[in-house]
């Protein structure tokens, strides 16, 4: 596949591929429940809802959703804790962060005794559809390292370029993002933007076409790569933009969510499994997306979760 059009297509692939089981931490809250609803009903996901459950059954009643299984833990950190378990031991392939504060979340997904630490850099993959556009675009890293420098720069887009490859991109074309195209010591990002692309020419990374350093307008647009003369063989065909800082990466991506009307699914990389970290005040339908996005980096769907009986850092 060369791209994804929208983010409904995403849904679409991974509805294709098969439900897998997905733990849900701190599940009483209603648009987690709606996104659980909506993927069981696509035969997306098998929900398992950890938390109050009381508050949970409640919201389900309303929402007239009885396809999950339910494990009782009023104390939000501790069901982050028990959603956490379900998915170390098997029983599940994907995390959901639901009605917890983000850094409480993160600790538990990377508690030392259960947790999904794999040695690899924890880092963020968004993907956008930006009205007008042709085909989603995939941002990284705007939202889990703070202060990367050349090699966690090198790390996360390692980490990206093997998600590109799980959902079915084939030869992504990635702009290593700075300020303009020219290299200069003053500007440390456009000294590691260089050293990315001379390493994608000694073969370092998966199959793909690395160009840097090069600026929003030239990425996005060939015809501003022609105005400024700048010869591209990706200007205006970008699958993945690696943002300079985390600050790039927050600051474009809200820009184009407010702004733009874009929507948004995201996940975070680089544990033993994919980890769905979204905003609470995120809406059922970008849950679901990202949900969507995270069962497409399931391997192996078809055997996970045999184990499950039969049943009924700060926010962004």
């Amino acid at each position: 596949m060369n791209h994804y059009q929208r983010l409904d297509a995403i849904v679409a692939e991974a509805v294709k591929r098969g439900p897998v089981t997905v733990a849900f931490a701190a599940a009483q809250d209603r648009s987690v429940i709606k996104a659980a609803k909506a993927a069981t009903e696509l035969g997306l996901i098998r929900a398992v809802l950890v938390g109050d459950e009381l508050a949970i059954r409640a919201l389900a009643a309303e929402e007239n959703f009885g396809s999950a299984r339910i494990i009782d833990e009023p104390d939000v950190d501790r069901a982050a804790l028990k959603a956490v378990e379900l998915v170390s031991r098997g029983e599940a392939s994907v995390l959901v962060k639901g009605q917890i504060n983000s850094s409480n979340f993160l600790k538990a997904a990377l508690n030392p005794d259960c947790g999904l630490r794999s040695g690899k850099i924890l880092s963020h993959l968004a993907a956008f559809e930006i009205p007008g556009e042709r085909k989603l675009a995939f941002h990284t890293d705007g939202g889990m390292v703070i202060n990367p420098d050349l090699e966690d720069k090198k790390r996360i887009l390692q980490n990206s370029l093997e998600a590109l490859d799980c959902i079915g991109l084939d030869r992504p074309k990635v702009a290593v993002l700075t300020a303009n195209e020219q290299v200069n010591p003053r500007m440390p990002a456009t000294i590691d933007a260089q050293v990315l692309v001379e390493l994608w020419q000694q073969g370092f990374f998966p199959p793909c076409i690395v160009e840097g350093p090069i600026a929003m307008d030239v990425a996005a647009s060939a015809e501003a790569a022609k105005q400024k003369g700048i010869h591209s063989q990706i200007a205006g065909e970008v699958d993945l933009f690696l943002l300079p800082s985390i600050e790039a990466g927050n600051l474009v991506g809200k820009t184009l969510l407010h702004y733009a009307k874009a929507k948004m699914a995201g996940v975070i990389l680089g544990a033993t499994h994919p980890i769905v970290l979204v905003s609470r005040s995120d809406d059922a339908e970008a849950k679901l997306n990202s949900i969507a996005l995270a069962c497409l980096l399931v391997p192996e769907r078809n055997v996970e979760a045999t184990s499950l009986p039969e049943a009924a850092a700060e926010e962004a």
